[in-house]
């Protein structure tokens, strides 16, 4: 059921609290710091509003009808739950000026993460700072459920109930094991048919390296893929360690695969019609972020932190 409109009327209903404890809207005026003629039309308003009268005005004062009695009585209780509602604001504001709670995909909180984290302590050496990390569609669920004040995710598509600002980009890599049949062919020009029916390593659902090789495969095909030897696994670590044991083609990040990569650990696969690039975008609840989250977001994109944050 909705409130009838005046009981938005917080501040007439405060004074006729003050006029009851003074026995004078004069004096109680004075306590609101107000003109007693204004503090008069308040209470006129707020016996239209409600009905009923409210005052018996006198020389001697202003003394509660019996209606003004009762009124008074529920008021008490009104005004104490709106003070507790202003206080309980201003202690949350206060509470998220002092802390940031962040949540980020693997990519990003591995080899991106760090960096931006370390800019703002430069300026904010006491924050209270709490970083999880998280597939994709659970740092969406941390950000739309208030748990994250801001996220970092790989995924190609963003939630259309959360802002979103790229803060830079990646691309996946397929790798093989040095021994894998494929790694001869490595940089020969392999086209997706000659890996769609490998073992493929993927991480789980949910994850933004999972989406976006599945879309990536369909936007080649022009279908959606059918991968019919694809195991799912539940962290970068274990394809990778998978795809050394020989156990088949791992699709992970190019940050994650580049040192094995680099070490001729690993062999990264040339696939010329698969385009896996990827954006990485900041996510967050509402227009734009606020406090420290603006300013970590401002890191990310290569700014200063303090620097005011632009939304996207």
């Amino acid at each position: 059921m909705p409130l009838p409109p005046w009981i938005s009327d917080l501040p007439a209903l405060d004074l006729l609290l003050s006029v009851a404890e003074t026995g004078s809207v004069g004096r109680a005026a004075q306590a609101h710091g107000i003109t007693q003629p204004s503090a008069s039309a308040r209470i006129n308003r707020l016996e239209r509003r409600l009905g009923v009268p409210l005052l018996v005005r006198s020389r001697r004062g202003s003394l509660l009808t019996p209606a003004g009695e009762a009124v008074v009585a529920w008021t008490h209780g009104v005004v104490d739950a709106a003070q507790a509602l202003a206080d309980g604001v201003l202690t949350l504001r206060a509470d998220r000026q002092a802390r940031l709670r962040i949540a980020a995909s693997l990519t990003v909180a591995e080899y991106l993460l760090p960096a931006w984290l370390l800019t703002l302590r430069r300026s904010h050496p006491d924050l209270d700072i709490s970083a999880g990390v998280a597939n994709s569609a659970d740092v969406c669920v941390a950000v739309r459920t208030g748990a994250a004040d801001l996220g970092f995710v790989e995924s190609p598509d963003v939630p259309a109930d959360l802002s979103a600002r790229v803060v830079g980009e990646d691309r996946l890599a397929l790798v093989v094991a040095a021994a894998y049949p494929l790694a001869a062919r490595a940089s020969s020009g392999l086209r997706l048919r000659d890996v769609v029916n490998q073992p493929l390593l993927l991480r789980e659902p949910g994850s933004g390296t999972r989406d976006t090789f599945l879309l990536a495969v369909e936007n080649a095909l022009g279908a959606a893929p059918h991968l019919p030897h694809a195991t799912s696994l539940g962290s970068t670590t274990t394809i990778m360690a998978t795809v050394r044991a020989g156990g088949g083609v791992g699709v992970i990040s190019a940050r994650a695969a580049a040192t094995a990569v680099a070490a001729r650990e690993l062999v990264e696969l040339a696939v010329t019609d698969l385009d896996a690039r990827r954006p990485l975008h900041a996510v967050w609840l509402g227009r734009t972020p606020t406090g420290p989250a603006a300013e970590l977001l401002t890191a990310a994109l290569g700014g200063p932190t303090g620097a005011a944050a632009e939304t996207g």
